[in-house]
This record gives structure tokens, C-alpha cells and sequence, in this order.
């Protein structure tokens, strides 16, 4: 064992979710204990106390340019003149919030604000950033929605005192001062890195309120997309003893050989206490079933001067290792002990994985030493109904529906990712790139890298650090200057990963010298050629098609904005589902790609960047999760060893009897026949990676495509011609969920004719309701429908459908029993879904 000064790091949170590997739609609640069911010493409680500050937050818009609208923030010159005086009466135990709303964090305040265009007249850029953010009335010319104050009471007291005592804030957007008993404890500029406020010597151990108040100020962006605003993540209360493994104190390496895995493992002791100290480490190991696998016992001590930290490595070997894959994603447990004077004072829990990752120009891309083609989507944090403040269990649910297309990977753009999505890709199998925010060296833009990094490397599921996007230095020897001190400091922080940058040009000089793994966005014909004059160089496609279609529509009309549906819509810069990926299938030596994007998102509404577009059309689902035809192109070919047919388009065309349909089929299967009403219009071989198309008179009925393998039927899919909207269906894949006030229920609103057949074009006026024996127990948290000009409110009780379709997002509200969703219609038939929470 070896002992070196430090930085500050944090134990990842160990949410346990071993147990969602192959669940289409997980429940949280209590996966660490079954995911450690044999682990030693179960039983005991862990001498740290960390606890999810989710209720009991009070909320308030404030004013970014009224200091008397601003709870009198900044209202007296000598605001920080005293600590603890005179910054806001908002921030004082005693100020009376009673009239705030209640909200449950994660919160996004913009989700819920009007739709708004900036005041006439306005510069181009203006109108830019305000289509960019999806037209929420918010940011520079909406001061009055731009701040928001939350509080609450912290759960601390006697029982604390003498010990060390923080906040860990996995996200708030943006430019947040975090205030305790009306001392500012801290606070972070970035709305996307991680951050912690010690609060120790703040609080009151003697029956005060302990009050903690936020000011978030989203006055200004970060990004050219739709952000959110508020604390849209995790917010955990730790109580730890002074000799202490702090925040990212652990970081766990393996390295895997004949003879089995090699576990280092090095641990950050902290000591917070006002006199020196010393103590022992001791690890245990935890096999993916629980079972203990190896153990370091306590060896020489440790002695820390008052306020010291020293970090003290140690490692085992493992015989015969479960190995973490995309197909295998197992997951072995860190038990860590602080003891003192033998007596164990802290524990700290760290999930890790066994892998190797290997990035080859000629070869691609292995895991374990298998070849593994990355099929990968960008996405951005933000869904119908909530925004950015997606619940874990709404997270866990959009993972499986990238699955479901066939998606291994995911990167995370342009932002670092939530610890709970990283969770949840670690244990489903589902590989990321997290990327930083800023692409340059300064102060700030460095301590984001090392806060994504320090947070985030024990995650087995991350296999690139990505240093930029689209850089307007990208191709310049400073760009290749900056992305050189970025690469290194990520090698220093972590040195068992490689990295990347998502560059649109300036691939043969630039920001491309400096990085691992070269990351082209789009412009992937050009890579082979790229590929000729930079032979044995690392290559992916970061960013890849950008196809832009409507869910459901299948003709063109720019004046209700609305894109077709089938895979030839693109922006100038970008190419159809087909196009790209027949380069990146035909050459082993290009490792992989991702699609822009797996689903829609608020903002950028391109190709039609003014209102009534409020959100993007790129994604291969739309802002609600539900698939788009070119999901099916992409599931067809990323999951080929499963026979697919799909047909597009609806079959509801009054008014062109006996005129030509285009009719598609993606699929995987070697023949295709199509029918109409029950007549062969003929069979055709499926071209590897592409489609099929037809021309077809239209008469209603029933439109059928087969899928033939060796002759023999394999796939179906049929379009019937539906009637008039007579009933509503709701389908949910589980109806069985955890009481822990998280999980959540994506409810999909079906409008259908009498015989049961889906609407595609209607947009029936939905209205919903909760009731039940327990009407606590459950909650609407957001509505959606995937239509991108859509101006209606997120949260309420009412949405109309969209092309037949809608969708309702239903959390426990931490209480067990039952809960009937009862969807309704004018005329229709209402149709209800009954859901059961258990502990």
C-alpha cells in the first residue's frame, strides 16, 4: 500500500441497479439490496447517513432585473460585506415561503412557461437562441422567468454535530448559489457538472431550522438547445464521520489477463476534523450475485494532519471474472471501510465493471476482445411532459426503447450525463460517451472536465471521454492546443480511456491530432477517403444522419410544417438512415456510429426554425419515446439476427381511390411479398441495409407485407384502413410499480376506430383523470404527444392526440396501493388502466 497527496473525489452513488439488465421498463426502488442480497454485514446500518432530498421544496419565480421582484437580492451595496447578512430576507431561516409552490426535485421551471417570441424588434441571433430553446419564455428578454429560488429544511441536527456534513448536486441549471442559515456555502456556474457544498459549518446542531435556500439564475445559456432551468437532478444530503472517504473518493481500475482480473483500487481519506487522526482501510468485493469474492484486510494506518486528505491504493486479483459487456452487463460491489481504533466509522458502496476496450483503425471497436460495432444514438436530456427533470425510472424506460431499436451506445450530447442514466447504462449494457461542455482551458471549462470525469470513471458503461463538439477553432493548431491539455488532463484524471472530439471539418490537422479517436458529425461518405490518407487512426462517426421527419405524416406541407416520414428528408449537411449506415456496415475498420438524434428534443427546431415548430424533428422516436418508421430501418439492421418486416405508410388515403401510394418496407428478411386485400402485388428481394418500395393504386382495406427466410414466412406487418375515432386503449409495458415516490408508468393514449384499429390521423381532445382507493398513491407528472408544432401546456390533465397517438407519464407519489388512469374523449369510448404500487 502506497499513500500520495490529493484532490478531493467522490464515491459513486451506489443506486444498485444490477437488476435492470434486460428489463424493458425497470423498478428502482430497492435494486441495491437485491443486487447485494449475500452481501456481509447487510444488516448493519452504514455509519454514513446520505439521504435524497426529493420533497419538501418550496419554489419561486424571482427576477433577473428587478431587485425588488428578486426577494431584495442584491438589493443593499454591501450584500457580501458580512456573511450571513443582508444577501436576501429569501434566504433567512425566518422568511415566510408558505405562499411558494411546493415541488418535487428534479425540477424544471421552463418546461412549465408560456411559449413566447422575443419583443419586436429583435437581432437575428436573438431570434436564433429563442427557436434554439424551443420559444420558452425565458433567458435575457424574459428576466421575469428567469431566476428561481427554492428551500427547504435540512434534515440535520444534534446527531450530526462534529461530523462532516455536504450537498451533492449532480445538476442545476445554471448559475446556482447555494445558501445555508443565510451563509452562502457555495454554488456552481456550470448547469451541467457535478458539484458539491460542504455545509458543516453552517448549520445549527441545537434544534434550529436549518434552512437551505437555492437562487438559480438561467438568464443565460449554455447551449444552442432546449436546457431546462431549475435543479433537474439529484440532490443528496450526506452526514459522514471526520475521517472520511469524501465525495469521488474512490476510483476502482481492472485490467484482465489468462489468469484472471487484476482490481486496483484507490481510495481518497479525508479528515475534517480540527486535531490529527489516523485509520484503516478495509475492502471487500462483492461478486455480480452478491456473493463476497475477495477481501483486503486493514493494514498500516494512516495518520492525517487536521484538514489533510492522502489517498492509499491497494489491490487483488480475481479469479475466473463475470466480465461487463453490452450482451453480459455484470456488476461487482466495493465494500470500503473507514475503521478507527477498529471501529468502522464510514462505508462507502462502489459499483464497477471488468472490461477491456480496445479502438483499432483497422479493425474498429472490441470489448473483451470482441469486435462490437457501435450503434449509437446522441441525445440530449429532455422528454415530453417533465423536460430536463426526467425521473430514473422514466430514464430507465427510454434506455430500454433505445434497445429495443437495436442501440448499444449513447452519447451524451453536448453535456455530461446524469449519474442515475449512468446507473442505469452500467447495468443494462448500454455504453456512453459522456463529453464536456466547453472546449477550452480555462479555469472553469477544467474544473467541469475533472468534475465529469471524478464522478464518472468508475462507471464500467462510459468507454470515451469526448472533448468538444464542433469547435469553431476545431481545425486550427489552437484548437489542437487546447484539445492536447483536455486529452491529457482526462489521461491524468483517468488513464484506462481514450477520447474523442465530434468535429464537422478540419479533420486532417487540428483538434484531430490531439485526440484518440477521431469523431466525425455527419459528412460520412468522406471517411473512407479520410480513412486512406490516416491509416491505423481511430475513427467513429459522432454525429450521423440528422433525417428529419413528422411521426405518422407521409407527405410534405411546409406550411403546417410537417416532414414526411420516410427516409429522405434531410438537412444539407446530412444523409438518410441509409446512406451512412451503408458506409459504416461495409467497413470493419470504422468502429461505429451515432445517429443525431434517438429522440426528439425541445429546441432547434430545424428544417423549420420558427414557431409554430417548437422542437426538433431529427429523432428516430419522437419527444414522447414513440417510434418513427426509420426506428424500424435502424431495428431491422442493428438487431438483424430477429426477422422484421414494416410497412409504412398508414392505409387511411380518402379521396385517392386508385391513385399511387409509396408504399415502404424496412425489414431484414431475404424476400418480401406485399398484398392488398389479400392480392399479390408481388415479391421482392431485400437489398442488404436498405429498403423496399412499392407503388401501390390506394383502395381500402388491408395492406399486408411477409417476410420470407429460406422460403418460409418469418415477419408480418399490416396497415388497415381504420375508421372513425370511436375508443381510446391505454398500454403501458407494466402496471406493477415500486411505492417509493419515483417510479413512473409511460401510459401510451391510443385513439382507435370500433374494431379496435389505430387512427392514424386523428387528433382527438384527450382529458385525464387519476382515482383510486388511495388517490394519493399516484400522480400525473407530464403529457405529450411527439407533435413538434405543439404549444400545449406539459402538466394539466388534458392533450389532444397526435396522428392517433399520445402520451401520459404517471409516478407513484410515495404511497402503496392502487391507482385507475381513466382516459376520455367526447363521443368516445373512455378507456382506463389500473396500476399497483408496491413497497
Amino acid at each position: 500500500m502506497t499513500m500520495h497527496p490529493t484532490t478531493d473525489r467522490r464515491t459513486a452513488l451506489a443506486l444498485g441497479l444490477a437488476g435492470l439488465a434486460g428489463s424493458a421498463a425497470p423498478t428502482l426502488a430497492n435494486a441495491a439490496a437485491a443486487a447485494g442480497a449475500r452481501m456481509a454485514d447487510k444488516a448493519l446500518p452504514s455509519p454514513r447517513r446520505q439521504e435524497r432530498l426529493a420533497d419538501g421544496w418550496r419554489f419561486a419565480l424571482g427576477h433577473a432585473a428587478d431587485m425588488a421582484k428578486d426577494f431584495g437580492f442584491g438589493r443593499f451595496q454591501r450584500t457580501y460585506a458580512k456573511p450571513g447578512f443582508d444577501v436576501s430576507p429569501a434566504v433567512q431561516p425566518d422568511f415566510d415561503d408558505s405562499a411558494w409552490a411546493m415541488v418535487r426535485v428534479p425540477h424544471d421551471w421552463a418546461v412549465e412557461l408560456p411559449y413566447a417570441l422575443p419583443a419586436q424588434p429583435v437581432a437575428k441571433e436573438q431570434e436564433d437562441m429563442a427557436a434554439g430553446h424551443g420559444f420558452r419564455a425565458i433567458g435575457r428578454d424574459f428576466p421575469q422567468n428567469s431566476v428561481g429560488w427554492y428551500r427547504r429544511k435540512l434534515p440535520v441536527g444534534a446527531a450530526d454535530k462534529g461530523r462532516t456534513v455536504w450537498l451533492e448536486f449532480d445538476g442545476v441549471f445554471r448559475d446556482c448559489k447555494v445558501f445555508v442559515n443565510g451563509y452562502e456555502a457555495g454554488g456552481s456556474a456550470s448547469g451541467y457538472a457535478p458539484f458539491r457544498v460542504n455545509i458543516a459549518d453552517f448549520l445549527d446542531y441545537d434544534g434550529g431550522p436549518n434552512q437551505l435556500t437555492l437562487r438559480v439564475d438561467a438568464s443565460l445559456g449554455e447551449g444552442w438547445f432546449y436546457e431546462g432551468a431549475g435543479i433537474y437532478r439529484h440532490v443528496d444530503l450526506v452526514s459522514a464521520a471526520p475521517l472520511h472517504v469524501p465525495q469521488w473518493g474512490t476510483c476502482v481500475r481492472s485490467t484482465v489477463d489468462g489468469s484472471g482480473a487484476r482490481v486496483a483500487i484507490t481510495t481518497t481519506l479525508a479528515n475534517a476534523a480540527e486535531a490529527a487522526g489516523s485509520a484503516q482501510l478495509r475492502h471487500r468485493v462483492f461478486a455480480p450475485d452478491g456473493a463476497l469474492v475477495g477481501e483486503i484486510a486493514p493494514q498500516a494506518a494512516t495518520t492525517l494532519a487536521a484538514g489533510a486528505q492522502a489517498t492509499v491504493n491497494a489491490d487483488l486479483a480475481l479469479a475466473a471474472p463475470q466480465l461487463w459487456s453490452p450482451q453480459t452487463p455484470k456488476l461487482y460491489t466495493l465494500e470500503t471501510s473507514v475503521l478507527v481504533d477498529g471501529r468502522e466509522v464510514d462505508r462507502t458502496i462502489t459499483r464497477f465493471g471488468i472490461r477491456t476496450l480496445a479502438f483499432d483503425g483497422t479493425r474498429g471497436f472490441a470489448v473483451n476482445g470482441q469486435p462490437v460495432k457501435l450503434l449509437g444514438v446522441c441525445n440530449h436530456q429532455d422528454h415530453a411532459g417533465v423536460g430536463t427533470a426526467i425521473p430514473d425510472a422514466l430514464h430507465a424506460w427510454r434506455v430500454a426503447q433505445t434497445q429495443g431499436m437495436g442501440a448499444n451506445a449513447w452519447r451524451s450530447a453536448h453535456n455530461p450525463p446524469s449519474q442515475a442514466l449512468l446507473d442505469i447504462c452500467d447495468a443494462t449494457g448500454m455504453m456512453m460517451v459522456a463529453e464536456t461542455r466547453l472546449n477550452t482551458t480555462n479555469p472553469e471549462a477544467l474544473d467541469e472536465l475533472d468534475r465529469m470525469i471524478l464522478s464518472s470513471r468508475n462507471h464500467p458503461s462510459i468507454i470515451l471521454w469526448s472533448v468538444g463538439n464542433e469547435e469553431g477553432h476545431q481545425g486550427s493548431e489552437r484548437g489542437r492546443r487546447i484539445s492536447a491539455q483536455l486529452v491529457a488532463r482526462c489521461k491524468q484524471l483517468d488513464p484506462t480511456r481514450l477520447t474523442t472530439q465530434a468535429m464537422d471539418k478540419g479533420w486532417d490537422g487540428g483538434a484531430a491530432d490531439a485526440v484518440d479517436v477521431v469523431g466525425f458529425n455527419y459528412r460520412t461518405d468522406k471517411i473512407p477517403a479520410w480513412r486512406q490518407r490516416h491509416p491505423g487512426k481511430p475513427v467513429i462517426g459522432t454525429e450521423t444522419a440528422s433525417t428529419v421527419a413528422t411521426r405518422g405524416a407521409y407527405a410534405n406541407d411546409a406550411a403546417a410544417h410537417v416532414v414526411r416520414a420516410y427516409d429522405t428528408e434531410h438537412p444539407w449537411w446530412a444523409s438518410t438512415a441509409e446512406e451512412w449506415w451503408q458506409v459504416v456496415a461495409a467497413e470493419p475498420g470504422i468502429a461505429g456510429g451515432f445517429i443525431w438524434t434517438g429522440f426528439d428534443y425541445r429546441g432547434e427546431p430545424t428544417p423549420f426554425p420558427q414557431m409554430p415548430s417548437v422542437s426538433s424533428y431529427f429523432g428516430a422516436m419522437d419527444l414522447c419515446g414513440l417510434p418513427k418508421d426509420n426506428y424500424y430501418y435502424y431495428r431491422a439492421w442493428w438487431r438483424r439476427s430477429e426477422p422484421l418486416v414494416h410497412l409504412l405508410p398508414h392505409w387511411n388515403w380518402t379521396g385517392r381511390e386508385g391513385q399511387p401510394i409509396e408504399v415502404w418496407v424496412h425489414g431484414n428478411c431475404a424476400h418480401v411479398e406485399l398484398l392488398l386485400n389479400g392480392k399479390s402485388l408481388g415479391r421482392k428481394d431485400m437489398p442488404e441495409n436498405g429498403h423496399l418500395a412499392w407503388q401501390v393504386p390506394y383502395a381500402p382495406g388491408t395492406l399486408e407485407a411477409r417476410g420470407y427466410n429460406a422460403g418460409k414466412l418469418a415477419a408480418r406487418d399490416t396497415r388497415v384502413t381504420a375508421g372513425k375515432p370511436a375508443a381510446l386503449r391505454l398500454v403501458t409495458e407494466r402496471t406493477r410499480l415500486a411505492a417509493d415516490g419515483n417510479d413512473v408508468a409511460a401510459v401510451r393514449v391510443e385513439v382507435t376506430d370500433a374494431a379496435g384499429h389505430l387512427v392514424p390521423t386523428a387528433d382527438t381532445a384527450l382529458t385525464f383523470a387519476l382515482s383510486g382507493a388511495l388517490t394519493n398513491a399516484a400522480r400525473i407528472i407530464g403529457l405529450g404527444n411527439g407533435n413538434p408544432t405543439s404549444t400545449e401546456p406539459d402538466k394539466g390533465n388534458a392533450r389532444r392526440a397526435f396522428n392517433g397517438l399520445a402520451q401520459v407519464l404517471v409516478q407513484n407519489a410515495g404511497a402503496a396501493g392502487g391507482a385507475r388512469l381513466t382516459a376520455s374523449a367526447p363521443g368516445l369510448k373512455p378507456a382506463s388502466l389500473d396500476l399497483y404500487f408496491h413497497a
